[in-house]
């Protein structure tokens, strides 16, 4: 991820444990965009330790997935990653897209060379970006 446009912050989950939240500020020209109005979660549910955290293997692995996310959607931007959660046993990336449809063929495209991963896929219409200003609570809490 492009240093100085994140910032990351630690949050807690329901179940009391740590979550490692990331988010992006550089938003603005997308959310000005009213057709970046859908809120995509992908969610990798993993084994993490004790502290819900995932194992060394793992985490590289979602390195590897992310960057891989970011090539793929900064050359084609019909979608943008707004928030990283990780902890409590999973690792949601969160985006605000233009279409669906696209977004899943870029998905799919930029995971074509890794095997077949755990991932499950939510959408939801936020035309106000309410989850990611519920987000954003986790940086306001750290100035």
């Amino acid at each position: 991820m492009e240093t100085g446009i994140w910032w990351t912050a630690p949050a807690e989950s329901e179940s009391g444990r740590l979550i490692m939240v990331t988010g992006r500020k550089d938003v603005e020209k997308f959310r000005d965009n009213p057709r970046f109005n859908i809120r995509i979660e992908v969610t990798w549910k993993y084994e993490g330790g004790a502290d819900g955290m995932p194992d060394a293997e793992t985490s590289e692995l979602m390195e590897k997935v992310q960057d891989r996310l970011a090539e793929v959607f900064s050359k084609d931007p019909v979608a943008v990653l707004t928030g990283v959660f990780t902890g409590d046993d999973r690792r949601d990336w969160v985006f605000y897209s233009l279409s669906t449809h696209i977004f899943g063929r870029k998905l799919n495209e930029s995971l074509a060379d890794f095997p077949v991963l755990p991932l499950t896929v939510y959408c939801e219409n936020d035309s106000d970006w309410a989850g990611y200003d519920e987000m954003s609570q986790a940086e306001i809490k750290l100035d």
